[in-house]
């Protein structure tokens, strides 16, 4: 479970915020800060994996924050942040940057963007323990592919995210042999109807192919198994259409 602390001087803003992150699976809201000073003593008292961290707070800012926690003085628990704000200046963009931000938000922006952006951290946090002590190219690349938004083109269909799209690629891709959409459900944690869209959608892509298992009753098992990184990657199409 990922825990995450809520920092807005805006209340309203933060009650939405607080209760995105309560409806997302794999994560929970323990708290939230509306001053700078608040948000360091949360920091430490509640050591959270990740602060959602405005910058216009009404003593300080949340450049401060930043810099307070990553100071190898400081001794406060370590922490990722997903800065989120209205502040459009390349000064603190840089600054967020150079303090370690995994994102940075732009205010206003539809709740559906941080749902993506969170999903997409989630999935980053897995990879890194599934990476294990050592790690290759393709780890790393994969890694910061996933905290970055989708590459212009590569559109998902209307309620699909980039993260779980790629969570759902990873392990179709690392599994031996082909999957069925339940083996993926219980692999990734999403749902048996989550998992057929992707798997859907990663056939149609051409990422995936279909293939039909028929057993001595009953309708066949649909099965999936990697085939490649797109179009023109030379494997052959899904075989079949919808699965079931």
């Amino acid at each position: 479970m990922i825990t995450v602390l809520v920092v807005d001087d805006d209340v309203r803003v933060a009650r939405n915020h607080h209760d995105l992150v309560q409806s997302l699976p794999g994560f929970t809201a323990i708290g939230v800060a509306h001053t700078a000073a608040d948000a360091l003593t949360e920091i430490e008292r509640l050591r959270p994996d990740l602060v959602l961290l405005d910058l216009y707070l009404p003593d300080g800012t949340g450049t401060s924050v930043l810099r307070t926690v990553r100071a190898p003085e400081g001794g406060i628990h370590p922490v990722d942040f997903l800065v989120i704000t209205a502040v459009r200046d390349i000064e603190h963009v840089r600054a967020a940057l150079h303090g370690g931000a995994v994102h940075y938000l732009l205010k206003p922006f539809p709740l559906t963007a941080l749902r993506d952006q969170l999903e997409r951290y989630a999935v980053a946090r897995r990879s890194m323990v599934d990476a294990g002590p050592a790690t290759t190219q393709h780890d790393v690349d994969r890694l910061f592919g996933l905290l970055r938004p989708a590459a212009a083109g590569r559109s998902l269909p209307k309620g699909l995210t980039t993260a779980t799209n790629e969570l759902i690629a990873g392990t179709l891709r690392e599994a031996e042999g082909d999957l069925s959409a339940v083996d993926v459900s219980e692999r990734t944690g999403v749902s048996r109807v989550t998992a057929r869209r992707y798997l859907e959608h990663l056939c149609a892509d051409g990422r995936a192919e279909l293939r039909m298992r028929y057993g001595t009753a009953g309708r066949p098992e649909h099965r999936y198994r990697w085939a490649g990184s797109g179009p023109g990657s030379g494997s052959g199409p899904a075989e079949g259409g919808a699965a079931g």
